[in-house]
């Protein structure tokens, strides 16, 4: 099969990308590079020993996504690209909205002139917001706290208009909290640069007393005062992406909303200790106010995507932590270079 795979050389498509070229698939990634490196594409390339073709390029760009889908003729899409920080979507409100709701559009509608009308969608657990019952299922209350969370409502509303006028086949998966790295540490979360996501932060804190590691927050209404998350592990995720394919395969016209999260919740102390552990370091913090946005607990109830696609997450949280801490030393040994 051939993959179009939007956000390709980011976090989660780059470890997609992995998977579904090692399964014999073609592939060709867009990405505009904004939240991503190029060398990524020769990492995964290293990784599985298979070539395939790179556009740097946007999803406003109409003309671009229409050359590329004459040319490649994808069978599928995997749109991950979308701008990601929950605290920035406040301030950039409208950037937000054109890169993340617009451009998905434009993706859409030029696969729809092409007659693509299979996708898979990477949502987002924002979209639930400050829920009262746990754990959150694919029915619970749709009411994001943040503009990141709307862009992503957003999108999958427009993806239900494409289903049922135009008999699109579509999953959206909704993910929680994705840490990890790929073993071989050349593919993972970038740790260079500012970064609102907690493992990265907490890496930095252990190497330099520049970085200070900052808790958000310490009386929510969770067991220890801090902010409780679903984490995943990296390829677990993406793993989904290909049981999410392998559904559509056998079973046409179809709209599905999955949730991928492990159904445990952990919190920030949690992954301290648990950080602590892999690293056999001390880790120092200091606990300020809440962000903007941050909801006090979010873990899913993932039993629809297990029983539906056949998706089981394999890695716990000594794997996340271990595989986070030796992505970060390898990062940080290029840039030492």
């Amino acid at each position: 099969m051939k993959f179009f795979i939007t956000g390709g050389l980011g976090y989660i498509g780059s470890h997609t990308s992995v998977l579904l070229l090692n399964q014999g698939h073609e592939i060709v990634i867009l990405d505009n590079l904004s939240n991503s490196c190029k060398s990524t594409a020769n990492d995964i390339k290293k990784i599985t020993g298979k070539s395939f073709d790179f556009y740097n390029g946007d999803l406003n760009n109409r003309k671009l996504l229409d050359k590329i889908f004459k040319k490649f003729k994808p069978d599928f899409v995997i749109h991950f690209a979308g701008l990601k920080s929950v605290s920035d979507s406040f301030f950039y409100e409208e950037k937000y909205h054109i890169n993340n709701v617009v451009g998905s559009s434009i993706l859409f509608e030029v696969m729809n002139d092409n007659n693509i009308i299979n996708i898979i969608f990477s949502s987002s657990a924002t979209v639930y917001g400050e829920t009262k019952s746990f754990p959150i299922s694919e029915s619970s209350t749709i009411s994001p706290t943040n503009p990141y969370g709307q862009n992503k409502v957003d999108i999958e509303n427009i993806l239900n208009d494409f289903h049922s006028n135009n008999g699109w086949n579509v999953v959206i998966l909704r993910y929680f909290n994705p840490t990890g790295a790929h073993p071989s540490s050349l593919i993972g979360e970038r740790m260079s640069g500012r970064t609102n996501n907690l493992m990265p932060n907490i890496c930095k804190s252990l190497t330099s007393t520049k970085n200070k590691f900052y808790i958000y927050g310490n009386n929510f209404d969770t067991h220890d005062g801090t902010g409780v998350r679903d984490y995943i592990h990296v390829i677990d995720l993406a793993n989904g992406h290909l049981c999410a394919f392998n559904y559509l395969l056998h079973n046409k016209h179809k709209f599905t909303i999955l949730n991928l999260g492990t159904g445990i919740g952990y919190s920030v102390l949690d992954m301290i200790k648990a950080f602590e552990k892999v690293s056999m370091k001390k880790i120092k913090y200091t606990i300020i106010e809440k962000r903007d946005g941050d909801v006090a607990k979010s873990y899913a109830d993932p039993t629809l995507a297990m029983s539906l696609i056949s998706w089981t997450p394999i890695y716990d949280l000594e794997d996340m932590c271990r595989d986070t801490w030796n992505r970060f030393n390898f990062e940080m040994s290029l840039n030492q270079l």
